[in-house]
């Protein structure tokens, strides 16, 4: 894909400026410079409708979470080519060591609340169906599963029944260090993976993607919902292993299906050996 045909045909004759940006694992993304105004155009990867994304629900969920304060303003949307256009946020990544940090958690549970207490949004996402999803995908495109799935689909289904339906509120389901930016206030980007979803699938996708400890994970629950119960504690570390596990099948599918340059399989392997780690922690029947 030639990113200056795609910024000519949005700012033609702008004499626009094109970078890339570094950091994206499914999506090619470019910082554009029109005339003193700067935006981030993401151009949509190889088949990734085949990892669930639906270009619509993530236009419409990042304009939800520029409304509520926590995205970053959409400029543009040209649905059939999968490009979405937003002001870029001059904003700076957060250290781990940083996220970690009490003051920090609090600040980032208030904006992902504000999210999480908004109107509906379109689409929807279910970790455990997710999984199931990317390994039929994978199938089709050839790709060996891991022998490791079969225990870790067996666990999925132990989740499943134990927690029980779930309300749904609006989620991110994909927040990377990587998405979050500090420009005053917390930022969150990259809203492709959004959908109507458990609220604790996000929690735990939080806190791994993080790397939480009992401590910090006890913070970002009483901070969420004014304490941190055993119930609570119980399902973050569920969905923890949901996380990990949705993670790693999408490892998979993408070795198959990614006309990236990364490794895809090295990525699955990381977070399959990570949910076994979280497997012996849970106490699931």
């Amino acid at each position: 894909m030639d990113p200056k045909a795609a910024v000519e045909r949005l700012w033609p004759d702008r004499g626009a400026h094109v970078v890339p940006l570094s950091g994206g694992i499914t999506n090619h993304n470019f910082k554009v410079d029109v005339n003193g105004q700067v935006f981030v155009l993401r151009v949509g990867g190889a088949e990734t409708g085949l990892l669930g994304i639906d270009r619509q629900v993530e236009y419409e969920a990042n304009r939800r979470a520029a409304e509520v304060g926590v995205g970053p303003e959409v400029a543009g949307f040209i649905k059939d080519e999968g490009w979405l256009v937003t002001r870029f946020i001059d904003g700076r990544p957060i250290p781990l060591d940083e996220f970690r940090r009490p003051e920090t958690i609090r600040r980032v549970v208030d904006a992902l609340r504000r999210f999480h207490d908004s109107p509906p949004i379109p689409g929807r996402f279910d970790a455990h169906a997710v999984v199931e999803e990317y390994r039929r995908e994978a199938e089709v495109h050839g790709v060996d599963i891991p022998e490791e799935y079969a225990g870790a689909h067996a666990m999925s289904e132990r989740i499943r029944r134990l927690r029980g339906p779930q309300p749904t509120v609006p989620c991110h389901n994909d927040l990377l260090n990587a998405n979050f930016l500090d420009d005053g206030e917390i930022k969150i980007v990259d809203w492709e993976y959004a959908g109507m979803g458990d609220r604790f699938f996000d929690l735990a996708n939080l806190s791994v993607n993080q790397e939480f400890g009992a401590a910090e994970d006890e913070i970002l629950l009483t901070s969420y919902f004014g304490e941190a119960t055993a119930a609570s504690m119980a399902s973050l570390g569920m969905m923890k292993f949901m996380s990990d596990f949705r993670e790693a099948m999408w490892g998979v599918l993408q070795s198959g299906i990614s006309e990236l340059d990364f490794d895809f399989n090295g990525y699955a392997a990381k977070h399959f050996d990570r949910l076994a780690a979280h497997s012996r922690a849970l106490r699931v029947e």
